[in-house]
């Protein structure tokens, strides 16, 4: 199980949303953690909220990899190694992928997916240079398993965290780093706000905000889930060394209506040549796979 107390925390998107709940429940552990968000205003605005000696704040771009390198150095400088690595902080465009422009896509791979790559490149090197073990969580989304044509960006580069998440728990597990992915439903954020702080020079080919549709998914999201309360549940998951956390249930018997389609869609062919060979050579992949998990499931 992960000893919270005493590790230093690097959470982006760490100023609101479920990073801002993430902060507040690991320096309730006794977390030294480090706020990082591309929003210095907002970064001062949680520090004030926070009033602890033990957090700081750091503004970084998570889609730059130069960024994210200074300000792992920086939180390394006054914290000592960071053993605990949230890659959280998100974009969205609500609207399909035939509707989105070049610039549209660079910007949300860039936060989505390049930031959580950037976050694992920089520090999981350290981490096993450090010794010292750790944890490392993904922020995906439910929209990484459920897919409707919109946000279709979106839900892009939450299937990629997803996928990069599994992997990385498997191949993290000999240097006893945990790897959880966290898919969360509709949480109290400001991801709706998201053209806020789009870059100037992404912003080619980009629609008009659509001031009522933002509006109205404010609406839905003051119906949020809590972040503190979805942060004390990821850190449950954490303890309990979960390959996904799930901290909400609203979307479990869509997902099991959703894999029974998936499945439905296989067919009983006939055999073709090769077929059997194949099979020795898929039974040897599913038994190193399940080694694999279980492996993960004691590693921390």
């Amino acid at each position: 199980m992960i000893e919270f107390a005493g590790r230093t925390a690097f959470v982006t998107g760490g100023a609101n949303g479920v990073g801002i709940g993430l902060v507040r429940a690991l320096l309730g552990e006794g977390c030294r953690v480090c706020i990082a968000d591309v929003r210095e205003d907002h970064i001062d605005r949680a520090l004030q909220s926070l009033d602890n000696s033990e957090v700081m704040g750091v503004q970084v771009d998570v889609s730059s990899r130069d960024g994210m390198a200074r300000a792992a150095d920086e939180a390394e400088a006054k914290f000592g190694p960071v053993t605990l690595l949230f890659n959280n902080a998100g974009v969205n465009l609500f609207q399909t992928i035939e509707e989105s422009s070049w610039s549209d896509w660079d910007w949300l791979m860039g936060v989505n997916l390049q930031g959580p790559i950037n976050g694992v490149m920089t520090f999981v090197p350290r981490m096993i240079a450090h010794g010292q073990g750790g944890y490392v969580v993904n922020t995906a989304s439910m929209a990484g398993w459920l897919a409707g044509g919109s946000p279709g960006i979106y839900n892009t580069t939450k299937f990629a965290v997803r996928g990069m998440s599994e992997s990385l728990r498997y191949s993290l597990a000999k240097h006893g780093i945990g790897v959880s992915c966290v898919c969360p439903g509709l949480v109290k954020s400001y991801i709706y706000a998201s053209d806020d702080v789009r870059p100037q020079a992404l912003k080619d080919g980009a629609r008009p905000v659509n001031t009522e549709g933002v509006k109205q998914l404010a609406g839905m999201h003051e119906v949020g889930m809590e972040p503190d309360v979805i942060a004390a549940r990821i850190l449950q998951g954490m303890r309990e060394n979960q390959a996904y956390i799930f901290p909400m249930p609203d979307h479990k018997e869509e997902l099991a209506e959703y894999f029974q389609e998936v499945l439905a869609d296989y067919r009983d062919y006939p055999e073709d040549p090769g077929y059997h060979e194949r099979l020795k050579i898929e039974a040897f992949r599913r038994a190193r796979y399940k080694e694999a998990r279980e492996a993960a499931r004691t590693a921390v």
